[in-house]
């Protein structure tokens, strides 16, 4: 990336200027949340195409602030305190830096963990902590016939697994 000099900022205009000053903060916030490592390319989470069509999703920013959750998002104050698997599965992380959780217990759904810090990836087993936070945004998502998502309402037996350890 080349450095921005004033004439340079001169010739971009203003609004350019303050994207590419946002575009190198979320560049650096980013490579701060996960350290200098990189995660295994496994532990991406590939696209999920959603049913519904919202505009605003989990990691998009309106001005300089991030949108925490959306539509069919449930919100949980965690207060520091871990969540957990809710079976055995697997964890990975999406574009959203959201924890994706998958289990073959419950082959129809999906699990997306917002708001986690230090998000524990890969294999896990029913119990195990999938990272801690102050505020979770989870949402379920339910396959369709189409092979797209649909958010849908979570089981409250599944977001009492989640944040009590067996």
């Amino acid at each position: 990336m080349q450095a921005m000099t004033s004439a340079s900022v001169t010739r971009m205009g203003a609004t350019d200027f303050v994207r590419a000053i946002a575009g190198m903060t979320s560049l650096a916030l980013a490579l701060l949340s996960f350290g200098c490592s990189r995660a295994p390319s496994a532990d991406i989470a590939p696209a999920i195409k959603l049913y519904q069509t919202w505009e605003l999703q989990p990691g998009d920013t309106i001005g300089d602030r991030t949108v925490l959750g959306g539509l069919g998002d449930i919100s949980l104050d965690l207060d520091g305190n871990s969540v957990y698997a809710p079976f055995d599965g697997r964890t990975q992380v999406d574009k959203h830096r959201c924890l994706i959780f998958s289990s073959p217990d419950v082959p129809a759904y999906l699990f997306r963990l917002c708001g986690l810090n230090k998000p524990h990836l890969g294999s896990v087993s029913q119990g195990t902590a999938l990272g801690s936070g102050d505020l979770l945004q989870f949402a379920a998502l339910r396959k369709q016939p189409n092979g797209t998502w649909a958010i849908v309402e979570p089981a409250k037996a599944i977001l009492e697994r989640t944040l009590k350890k067996p």
